[in-house]
């Protein structure tokens, strides 16, 4: 008995589960951003460039922890790398676009360097020699006279195509433009083989290995990435706080962006771009609601960390796929209905 294979139509591939996500979510949020600034004031298309520069961080940390597996406390290192890389750079007469490629390619270089190492760690230990790589890092350049030491420097002003960053539109489509390349490129791998062997990794080592996948170094690629695309976001926050100061880049920026892919949902690169909106817009909406919050409420120290502390638990506990989650089973719904 022979059985008739159907060739593939058209139309049922485009239904295919998971299309959405992969391809049509992030095509719409890029229509939505392209059209943003002509409907906002200044101050919320700054916030949306804030978004986006958080965008693209989530991408490198969701790259590392979400799909393989590895846990880093001291991410905010690259982000100084990149911010001070790119101020050193604009203060030489680098254009921008140059001076972003070579930030680009030093912090790969520089993630290789320090994930070889880490090869040795795991879990626990990784997170604890990230960590002192990011203090490493803070005090080398807090202690050095080219950076402005703990007093910190100031950003010169780039152009792209003969407008200024320090102008809102010309920060937010940059910024749209590199979170857009960012995202298709991590998209493109986590499809490959080497996001299969990553994810094959973050699942079960021993697995991985009895499968012929080389550990340190599809490791090795995860840090290496992860490190070069959260150095570019800081190549863009250079431009868009004007000033910089080793302060500015600690632990809890770090543990920001760990909050960010566990909110947005770990696994899952539209989880980066729910967990950017999270982290920036929350403290937004805090700011606004503030003067409408009964005074014993709104005066509380550490308002803004504590509303963190409770998102993050009650993600953990009542929705552990983040918003990703929540947003998928909703389409779910809807097209169950419509059809």
């Amino acid at each position: 008995m022979t059985t008739k294979v159907q060739p593939l139509d058209r139309k049922s591939a485009i239904a295919q589960p998971g299309l959405h996500r992969r391809i049509l979510l992030p095509l719409v949020w890029i229509a939505l951003l392209a059209v943003m600034p002509f409907l906002l004031n200044s101050f919320f298309i700054g916030v949306a460039s804030s978004v986006l520069i958080w965008v693209i961080i989530g991408i490198g940390v969701m790259v590392l922890l979400g799909y393989s597996g590895q846990v880093s406390i001291g991410h905010a290192a690259f982000l100084a790398m990149g911010a001070y890389g790119e101020a050193l750079l604009i203060q030489n007469s680098v254009p921008f676009p140059l001076s972003l490629v070579i930030v680009a390619l030093c912090t790969l270089v520089i993630g290789v360097a320090v994930g070889l190492p880490s090869l040795r760690f795991s879990g626990l230990y990784l997170a604890m020699a990230t960590l002192a790589f990011a203090f490493i890092v803070e005090a080398v350049i807090g202690g050095i006279e080219m950076t402005g030491g703990r007093g910190g420097m100031s950003v010169d002003d780039a152009t792209i195509f003969g407008h200024s960053l320090s102008n809102d539109l010309p920060m937010f489509y940059t910024a749209l433009v590199i979170a857009a390349l960012v995202f298709w490129l991590a998209n493109n791998l986590v499809g490959s083989r080497t996001g299969r062997a990553w994810q094959a990794i973050r699942d079960s080592e021993i697995a991985a290995t009895s499968m012929g996948i080389s550990i340190a170094r599809y490791k090795t690629i995860a840090f290496a990435f992860s490190a070069s695309v959260t150095a570019v976001a800081g190549t863009l926050l250079a431009h868009k706080v004007g000033y910089l100061s080793p302060d500015g880049f600690t632990i809890q920026q770090s543990i920001e962006m760990l909050i960010l892919v566990v909110v947005g949902g770990l696994g899952s690169l539209m989880g980066a771009i729910y967990g950017a909106l999270f982290i920036v817009l929350l403290p937004v909406l805090l700011s606004l609601i503030k003067d409408q919050l009964p005074p014993a409420i709104a005066e509380l120290p550490g308002l803004e960390a504590g509303v963190f502390g409770l998102s993050l638990m009650l993600v953990i506990l009542f929705q552990p796929g983040g918003i990703n989650s929540a947003v998928t089973r909703l389409l779910a719904l809807i097209g169950g209905r419509t059809q």
